[in-house]
Parts: C-alpha cells; structure tokens; sequence
C-alpha cells in the first residue's frame, strides 16, 4: 500500500505529538473526537487505522464495517476496550503502548504505599483540623517486608524498580511468563505470594479470567494480613471482598487508584446510585483512592504517544 493511501482516524483525544509523527511519515490524519458511535460506523470502512482510547468500544460491528482496516492502536495498556479475537482474525493488527506509562504507574504505586502505610492522608485531616496525633499515626517501614507482585509485564516491573532502594524482599508472579527473574523482583510461584506477602500489588490485565480475580477465596490464601496496591482495573477487585476483608483485619489497608465503578471510558463514576461497598471505601482512614492517574503524568501523555506512533510507522512501513 503507498503512503498517500493511509488514511488513519483519531476517535479519542490525545497529545498532538502523534498524528505529526504519523503525517510526518506520509500518512493522513483525521481527528474526529467529537464523533459519537454512529457517525463513525458510517466512515470507518475509509481508514486503513484507527487510534483509539476507551470512549467507544471497538467491537464486532465496528470491525465488520472496517473493510480497509490493518491496525488498531490504543493510546494506553489495556486493550478491554477493542474486540481484539474478532480483530486479529479478521488481519487486523492491534498496538498498545504501555511502554510510555510504565515509569508513572511505577511512582504511583510507590507513592500510595508509602502513604497508606504512614497515614499520611488522616494525618494530614487531622493536623488541618487541629489534632497532632502522634502514636495514633505511628508508621510501618516497607524495609524487610515482603511484596509480592501479581504481574510482571511493564507495570509490574517498573513498580518493582522503584522498590529496589527499600531493602524489601520483592517476589512476583506471572501466569504467562517464565525465567524473568532480575535485579528487582524474584520469579515465585502462586503459593509463594499466599505464603510469603507482607504487601500485595496487582498489576494485571483485565480478561474474564482476572476479573474478580482479587475475591473473597483468594484474600483468605494469604498465610498473613496484607495491604493491597491495585493500579491494573478496577473490577480485578471484588469490592464488597475486599470490604469484608478490610472489616475483619486481613486486608490492613487498600490503595486503589481503579474501582470496579468507574464508566467504561474511565472518565467518570458510572451514572448510577453507588453501593454500601464505595461508601465503606470512602469512608475508610484505612483506604486511599485517586481517580484511575497512576499513568496519568504530563510526561506519559507524551511518551504513550510516541510510542504508539513508532510502532505504527514500523508496522506500516
């Protein structure tokens, strides 16, 4: 195909650097981000790519209209958002760029753990309102503890790098990758993290497989009582589970930036009436949330987007 028959479609907004990456290359850029679902079935079967966030789902319907469509890219890691079976069997190639957010999703996870485990959300209510609580906010140092990670792709890792300074223990396992052992995080089994965790951090994929991987049978496999880090997907976590667990005492503390609540897109709790479950988290001095930033920097949104620009222009090149 010669370059001046790419045609390349924006549907979700993001950092101008890509299409002048792409145009730069020889190829066309249409930037309609504003289009609803509709608009776009009617023009889609003129672009040999799509760019994408999680505005819209590109499903089946989507990619049956697609006739000219080789790739799919998605600005981010996860790929729940695009039917990527029916996609890859119809020679539709699929690019994500979790490259360009690992470093982000890395410090944030970092930066929750160390501020649920030294109160430093309470503590800072407290000393605004007057209070100066010493004892009742004493700390507990992640020095000698043991961190078991579930998931060592790109944000796994480079969580486990910004833990090479603290002299913890860092275990991780990984369903579909073997012999990755390095200088930040040993290779373990499953059963090694049940038997071993001081402090649990997910950072997994959402498929049908890990969804609700995080329920009330996998928390009570732990030998001993966790604080948990979740920075993959919100419904990873069962959230009335987790309540339970953190009632009991065998969940210390949770630092959630993704909640199983959040609208498809990610911008915005769903549109109805939340349950008990969000209300106990948002009540909880025991719990820390941020709204789905943790690869959420002014230098990813830079980076997510020329990394998925460089693989698009080797792929079409």
């Amino acid at each position: 195909m010669k370059t001046k028959e790419i045609k390349i479609l924006f549907i979700d907004s993001i950092h101008p650097c890509l299409p002048e990456m792409l145009e730069h290359a020889g190829f066309f850029c249409d930037l309609f981000t504003d289009y609803n679902r509709e608009k776009i079935l009617d023009i889609i079967d003129d672009y040999t790519g799509i760019i994408v966030r999680s505005r819209i789902h590109i499903d089946k319907e989507i990619i049956d209209k697609a006739s000219k469509l080789k790739f799919i890219g998605r600005v981010g890691a996860g790929m729940e958002s695009i039917d990527m079976d029916y996609a890859i069997q119809n020679g539709i190639q699929c690019f994500n760029s979790p490259e360009g957010n690992r470093d982000a999703v890395g410090e944030h996870a970092l930066g929750m753990l160390i501020a649920l485990m030294n109160n430093f959300l309470r503590a800072d209510r407290q000393v605004r309102n007057g209070l100066w609580k010493r004892e009742e906010n004493r700390g507990v140092e992640i020095k000698g503890k043991t961190i078991g990670i579930i998931g060592y792709g790109n944000m796994g890792s480079a969580f486990a790098r910004r833990l090479k300074g603290f002299d913890a223990n860092v275990i991780a396992y990984d369903k579909y990758k073997f012999k990755y052992s390095d200088d930040f995080a040993k290779e373990v089994c499953q059963e090694e993290i049940f038997e071993n965790a001081d402090i649990l951090s997910l950072h997994v994929p959402l498929t049908d497989e890990t969804h609700h991987l995080f329920n009330n049978d996998y928390i009570h496999k732990f030998k001993k009582n966790i604080w948990l880090i979740n920075t993959s997907r919100g419904p990873v976590v069962n959230t009335d589970d987790l309540v339970h667990a953190i009632e009991s005492g065998k969940i210390k503390g949770a630092a959630l930036d993704v909640v199983e609540y959040e609208s498809p897109s990610f911008i915005k709790l769903q549109n109805k009436e939340l349950p008990e479950a969000w209300k106990y988290l948002t009540n909880s001095d025991k719990v820390i949330l941020t709204p789905h930033i943790a690869g959420w920097t002014v230098e990813s949104e830079v980076k997510l987007a020329q990394v998925l620009g460089a693989k698009i222009i080797e792929f079409l090149k």
